[in-house]
């Protein structure tokens, strides 16, 4: 009997300290943390339970058991990268894109997408079908302008009607109230383009009043219409009347004719932050920025009333018109050898510059670009920066990193290894912690994304443990679909994603709502 009293107390004894014991899903010892606010890094274990970060400390003071363990010792640990411009709006609906690989590999683990104004118009139905289907990472949506303004009043370059500005802020109530982040716009975008400053500034109160921000693709990067500095100031003005934050998108200085003004930029923009103003910017890591061949070149007012350039090059006056503004639009890009053509259904000019082309063909460079742009344009690498522009931008405390990634430009599978690799170790023009926090914290404060972006007790755990040294960006401009390399875990909503570098298959994303 005395056998059965000792097992029964011993058995009671293994309970108690059974139910005394901590309960987590991940364990990840002995990391150096850089927790996303800019402070400096420190040592410490971390413990995950479900999708969130439960412990940080030190776990050897306390009893615990844990599902997985990783041995972080000798590596870095971060809160997941946020991009706060992609157009990952097609990926993340397709059945095999949607697990983000490109982004994934990069230690990203939230997108924001509805960039430059182009959106879908049913946000809620989009953010459900993600849910539903599942998505490789976090998403969110803001609503587009470009998009609401095309659906309400096609490519008409007028002033909307009292009715039809009516019309756009609905819609733009509707995506808030479906669950966007705010208001982006592609004001150098036709049918944006045809929007005045006034239109703008009422969408935005809508967007304001329901607690989002505004994300702008600034009407002039250059000296298209009314040049750099007039675009961040009109910005600024939009955001003082509505009174909402602004993000100025992938802030540069695009062409010869604004070289060397992001000094002025930048103190445009840091008197409207001494202000008061809520102003900040993104900023992918490249001298050549992505875009199509008719965007870069043809004037504003060639996209009035539809794209039909088959038809519309066949009226002379027309084109006498256009080759004097697209001449001059390939002076500001830097003349013809800039541009590197990148993706076009014609196999036979794809990886070669303009000026290539037009040799090749016997044609003049303009009449190159017009007769490509005929038979359906082409992707380009627009070689358009200068590194000391981007350097300056880049060291501004309000400037976020991004990839506005997309097809055929390295920037959607590198950029936040990129910024890493180049701009931390070899030029050494932030710190690592700053890099992060630009990556993580910040972008997470500014587009109102309150639970991740920080290693913080009951924060999602969005992590990623890698040595930094080693994070390499592969894509390039020959070859720009290369995933990126040395993310040894990635975390997302506590799942192991990414595990000694190789993607398990899960979609653990979670989708992202004001």
């Amino acid at each position: 009997m005395k056998n059965i009293y000792s097992i029964l107390l011993l058995l009671v004894l293994i309970l108690s300290a059974c139910q005394n014991e901590e309960q987590f899903d991940l364990v990840i010892l002995q990391g150096t943390i850089i927790d996303g606010t800019g402070e400096e890094s420190y040592l410490a274990d971390l413990a995950i339970k479900d999708d969130t970060i439960a412990f940080i400390g030190d776990l050897s003071q306390l009893s615990y058991v844990a599902k997985q363990v990783i041995d972080a010792n000798s590596y870095t640990i971060t809160p997941g990268f946020i991009d706060p411009h992609t157009h990952a709006m097609d990926d993340l609906s397709d059945s095999v894109k949607n697990q983000n690989l490109n982004y994934l590999m990069q230690g990203v683990t939230t997108v924001v997408t509805g960039s430059d104004g182009g959106s879908v118009l049913q946000i809620g139905e989009k953010l459900q079908e993600w849910e539903e289907q599942g998505i490789g990472t976090n998403a969110a949506i803001m609503v587009g302008h470009r998009t609401i303004r095309r659906r309400v009043m096609s490519m008409r370059d007028e002033e909307p009607t009292a009715e039809e500005l009516r019309n756009m802020k609905t819609l733009v109530a509707k995506g808030m109230d479906e669950g966007a982040l705010g208001l982006s716009t592609g004001l150098y975008y036709a049918p944006a383009s045809f929007a005045t400053t006034d239109e703008v500034i009422e969408l935005a109160k809508v967007a304001a009043e329901r607690g989002g921000m505004y994300d702008a693709h600034i009407r002039d990067e250059s000296s298209y219409n009314i040049g750099l500095l007039a675009a961040i100031e009109e910005t600024i003005e939009i955001g003082k009347q509505a009174n909402i934050l602004v993000n100025i998108s992938h802030i540069k200085c695009l062409g010869v004719d604004v070289w060397g003004q992001s000094a002025q930029a930048v103190e445009l923009i840091a008197n409207a932050r001494a202000a008061g103003q809520r102003v900040t910017a993104d900023q992918y890591p490249y001298r050549a920025s992505g875009t199509h061949l008719d965007k870069a070149l043809l004037p504003r007012w060639a996209f009035a009333d539809g794209l039909d350039f088959e038809t519309k090059f066949k009226n002379p006056a027309y084109v006498s018109r256009l080759r004097i503004d697209v001449l001059e639009n390939l002076r500001r890009r830097g003349g013809p050898a800039s541009l590197l053509l990148t993706f076009s259904r014609n196999k036979e000019i794809q990886g070669k510059t303009l000026a290539e082309v037009s040799v090749a063909w016997g044609l003049d460079p303009v009449e190159a670009a017009l007769k490509i742009i005929e038979n359906g344009s082409a992707t380009v690498a627009s070689y358009n920066m200068q590194e000391s522009d981007i350097q300056y931008f880049m060291q501004q405390d309000w400037v976020m990193t991004s990839s506005d990634g997309t097809n055929a430009h390295p920037r959607k599978y590198g950029s936040f290894p990129k910024k890493i690799r180049e701009h931390v170790f070899e030029k050494k023009i932030l710190s690592l912690e700053d890099m992060v926090r630009r990556s993580t914290g910040l972008t997470a404060e500014t587009f109102g994304i309150s639970d991740r972006g920080k290693i913080l007790e009951g924060y999602k755990a969005d992590i990623l443990v890698f040595h930094p040294e080693e994070v390499n960006d592969n894509a390039d401009f020959i070859e720009p679909d290369k995933l990126a390399e040395g993310m040894h875990w990635v975390v997302l909503n506590g799942q192991v994603v990414i595990d000694e570098g190789a993607f398990q298959g899960q979609l653990a994303g979670q989708v992202v709502r004001r």
